[in-house]
């Protein structure tokens, strides 16, 4: 039954299946780096012991997921040379290095410091202290650069000749690392990362307000979760649109199968909200669009023509079914973030923020979406691209190497037993340990945090102060 599967299928699924497990780790270390920074930027401000407490009870966390991190990503290397032989022979002079200065630069950064910053605190002193955690924060981003990179180098390749073994040779290396799409994709992703560790942090914030279990320590991540999705929520839309026209200026077909546009559209193309796409009939089946409105999106213009997939050579249209249902559940978990961005907003203002129990479990609800969110745009992103590897120069087909579908399956095989069982048992224990916030030092308190982000309810701060002294 094996040999009469596809190996170049099998070995897409196989680096599917591991760079899928492997990106929510860092989209969520990332963000959590950045939120230890901040948290105990605030400690060393206000000498509040709360974001101590909070950054201690967050480093645990980061350090699992960033360790969960390493050993997926790790995989994938080897699968460049197991599974992807070609490609890496081709387009190793240009991806080789980028890859090698990422592990330079940025990995070698995280771990020289990672350490100092899990178990430094006592023995170097908090300024210290402090610049080890700005350091790990600073090479998160700095590794995600570095991917992106060599990613969007893939799908906008600029600056590389051929020499005459077939090979991509760089000839300006700014051009190749600041190639047309990357600036979008580095803002895309980055802002992506915050907002699935805001929405992580906010439903664990929210999961401890519904259980009044420390109400001073969840409400104070809480607020700062939902600001942090209030704020970059919107600009995340924003950030989104212009990649979105990055790619219709770069990889027009992309777009195309985004958005369901089999056919051109001469006079205004509708915005297909939903359908189900016959790629047999070439069409959108049961289409529920709204006219022009996609020109309008995409060209700024009501009438503005837009090309259709009918104008692109068949055997190079990417899976549309996949690619268009992808895109959407992407744009419809942004617009809940924003629309629980300012829910939260209104509760703040009515004095709720704390108290309203429907918004902490729609917070609860939305935990895992930015993960799925993520998932969502990196599968728009690399099946759009197909059918090729590095977009128009290299198709996937001539890019896997000479091997046997058996061997890939059992790989793959092997692959799916041993990541659901060593990162689903990572993935409970830290769901263990978010579930177990400890209790404020002064119990059970129903008013809610004293202070929360910098917002200080006099009355409350009173009673507490009551408490405080037995009164």
């Amino acid at each position: 039954m094996l040999e009469n599967l596809d190996a170049t299928l099998l070995a897409r699924v196989q680096f599917a299946f591991t760079v899928s497990f492997h990106i929510i780790f860092p989209a969520f270390s990332i963000g959590l780096a950045s939120y230890l920074a901040v948290l105990q930027g605030l400690w060393l401000w206000t000498k509040q012991e709360v974001y101590l407490e909070l950054f201690d009870f967050w480093k645990t966390i980061f350090a699992l997921a960033f360790g969960m991190g390493v050993v997926s990503g790790i995989v994938m290397s080897y699968q460049f040379g197991t599974n992807w032989s070609v490609f890496s022979d081709k387009a190793g002079p240009i991806i080789g290095p980028l890859m090698g200065y990422e592990v330079l630069s940025a990995f070698f950064l995280e771990a020289g410091f990672l350490g100092v910053m899990l178990f430094g605190r006592n023995r170097v002193g908090p300024g210290l202290h402090f610049f080890a955690t700005l350091m790990v924060a600073f090479g998160t981003l700095m590794s995600a650069t570095w991917i992106l990179a060599v990613n969007s180098w893939m799908q906008t390749p600029v600056g590389f000749a051929m020499n005459d073994a077939g090979q991509f040779v760089p000839v300006d290396w700014w051009a190749i690392i600041f190639n047309p799409s990357f600036p979008y994709r580095l803002v895309h992703m980055v802002l992506a990362a915050y907002l699935t560790t805001a929405l992580v942090v906010g439903a664990v914030g929210a999961y401890h307000l519904l259980r009044r279990t420390s109400p001073l320590r969840a409400g104070t991540m809480f607020s700062m979760a939902m600001w942090m999705l209030t704020i970059v929520a919107p600009l995340q839309i924003l950030a989104g649109d212009m990649h979105g026209l990055n790619t219709l200026e770069h990889q027009p077909v992309k777009v195309m199968a985004m958005e369901g546009h089999y056919e051109s559209h001469p006079d205004g193309a509708p915005l297909i909200l939903f359908g189900l796409p016959n790629p047999e009939e070439k069409r959108v089946d049961y289409a529920v669009e709204i006219p022009k409105l996609s020109s309008l999106i995409l060209k700024h213009d009501l009438n503005a023509p837009l090309d259709g997939l009918d104008t692109v050579p068949e055997e190079l249209h990417p899976p549309v079914p996949i690619v268009f249902w992808s895109f959407r559940i992407m744009i419809a978990i942004g617009f809940a973030m924003f629309g629980l961005g300012l829910w939260s907003l209104y509760c703040r203002w009515r004095g709720s923020l704390y108290g309203s129990e429907w918004l902490h479990r729609s917070a609860i609800v939305m935990g895992p979406a930015g993960f799925v969110a993520v998932l969502a745009g990196w599968i728009t992103t690399e099946v759009g691209r197909q059918p090729f590897t590095v977009y128009g120069h290299l198709l996937t087909a001539d890019s896997v190497s000479p091997i046997a579908a058996p061997a890939v399956a059992t790989s793959l095989i092997a692959f799916i037993i041993v990541y659901f069982l060593i990162f689903g048992a990572g993935t409970f224990y830290i769901l263990r340990l978010m579930s177990r916030l400890p209790r404020d030092p002064m119990g059970d308190l129903d008013e809610g945090p004293i202070r929360t982000a910098g917002i200080t309810p006099a009355p409350q701060a009173a009673k507490h102060e009551e408490v405080r002294h037995g009164a």
